[in-house]
């Protein structure tokens, strides 16, 4: 796949939805079956359901603001989205004392895609484990089968003094970390906190299966394949016998099936620090969950704010959850000053992966790009005497509906 570059092909820059199928078996790795990714998204149609999560904080207001620019591609487009909320994260413990009932999972697996906000704050943060919002965002990835998490990091020159790096060093940044959703020290057991010898021992089981290591190392030789054909893959192999596998497995796919990537290996220590001195040398980070959810946020903050940044997360089957890469800020909800654009851009790579609307994605970047062309801020990417105006998350959705009825189409569009 071949996607033409926008302000937003930030996002995978060509890369494919990328969802391992089960092909007729080939065996390697002992009896491990091959897998191969390919794009699966539903057939292009007038009409589409798609379940929003809007979550906690700031979450209803930026879900408010995406659905006003959605709005406004459906009418230029002559299609349909239905919209369709559900509970997920605090608010869902408020109301049904669970933080992903049942009726949410159902209605995500029944929908073509899923669109989520963010979830946590504060209210929530001395409940038991079980009642507490990141413990549904987890059981909703488990359940939904969500193993792949693309987060793109990609300094956007409109937005390069909102760095807090210098210039010379973010310029011309464009990173893509995949990180494995569904294992590691998240999801592993045993786990728990036992009173041992008179006190408390917290532990958790960081474990990885081969076959879970071999879908994520290919989506992200994939993924690497398609952009600038470099794979850095992050572990911590010189302690951890997980790592060591983990090192062994994506080595062996990479060299065998993705012959045209040049594979690397680094240290999660190193990387961090790596992806700060010199962020440039990276094109594709591939890591596991624990890792990849700590260098995820670290390379997001590269372009200046995680207001700016979409992510998807996928699967073998079914509907994709796309979500903005930011928390939920509850010390800014209610107050106006949230940033949409990263959950608008989601709602981009939705279109572009899980509703085969190319044409429709690509605009909706295009009117992104076109908002910050207009010198038009929300707080967080606001600069001192930038001669920008700056807005709020309410006015930001208007302005990028408006753009999205009015702007041309980009010049070619590109699968």
């Amino acid at each position: 796949m071949k996607f033409s570059f926008s302000v937003a092909s930030l996002l995978i820059s060509g890369a494919s939805a990328f969802v391992v199928q089960q092909q007729p078996p080939n065996m390697h790795q002992g009896s491990m079956m091959k897998t191969n990714t390919a794009l699966q998204a539903v057939s292009k149609k007038d009409s589409y359901d798609v379940t929003l999560l809007p979550g906690d904080g700031i979450g209803p207001e930026i879900t408010a603001a995406t659905k006003e620019a959605l709005a406004a591609l459906c009418t230029r487009f002559g299609f349909e989205m239905n919209l369709k909320e559900a509970l997920i994260g605090g608010a869902a413990i408020d109301a049904a004392n669970d933080p992903f009932p049942q009726e949410s999972l159902d209605q995500c697996l029944a929908s073509d895609s899923v669109l989520l906000a963010c979830i946590g704050g504060y209210k929530w943060d001395t409940n038991p484990r079980e009642l507490r919002p990141e413990t549904g965002l987890l059981k909703m990835r488990k359940e939904m089968g969500l193993f792949a998490n693309l987060r793109p990091a990609k300094v956007l020159p409109q937005l390069i003094e909102a760095s807090t790096l210098k210039r010379e060093v973010v310029e011309g940044v464009d990173v893509m970390v995949v990180r494995e959703l569904t294992g590691d020290v998240y999801f592993g057991t045993p786990k728990g906190i036992d009173v041992v010898d008179g006190q408390r021992v917290g532990y958790n089981n960081m474990i990885y299966s081969e076959s879970e290591i071999d879908r994520i190392a290919r989506v992200a030789g994939d993924v690497a394949s398609k952009r600038g054909g470099k794979l850095c893959s992050v572990d911590k192999a010189n302690v951890l016998d997980v790592s060591q596998l983990w090192r062994d497995v994506v080595t062996d796919v990479i060299t065998k099936d993705f012959s045209d990537v040049e594979l690397s290996h680094m240290y999660v220590d190193n990387a961090a620090m790596q992806l700060i001195r010199w962020p440039k040398q990276f094109d594709t980070i591939v890591c596991g969950n624990i890792f990849g959810d700590i260098l995820s946020d670290e390379a997001s903050m590269l372009v200046g704010s995680l207001g700016m940044l979409p992510s998807a997360s996928i699967g073998e089957s079914g509907p994709g959850v796309f979500e903005p890469c930011h928390g939920s800020a509850p010390d800014i909800a209610g107050e106006d000053k949230a940033n949409p654009l990263a959950m608008i851009l989601s709602a981009a790579m939705m279109l572009q992966y899980d509703l085969d609307r190319p044409e429709e994605a690509q605009l909706l970047e295009k009117a992104v790009e076109a908002v910050l062309d207009q010198g038009i801020r929300t707080p967080d990417i606001k600069q001192e005497g930038d001669g920008c105006k700056l807005v709020g998350c309410k006015e930001m959705g208007e302005a990028v509906a408006k753009l999205v009825a009015e702007i041309d189409m980009p010049a070619e569009v590109e699968v």
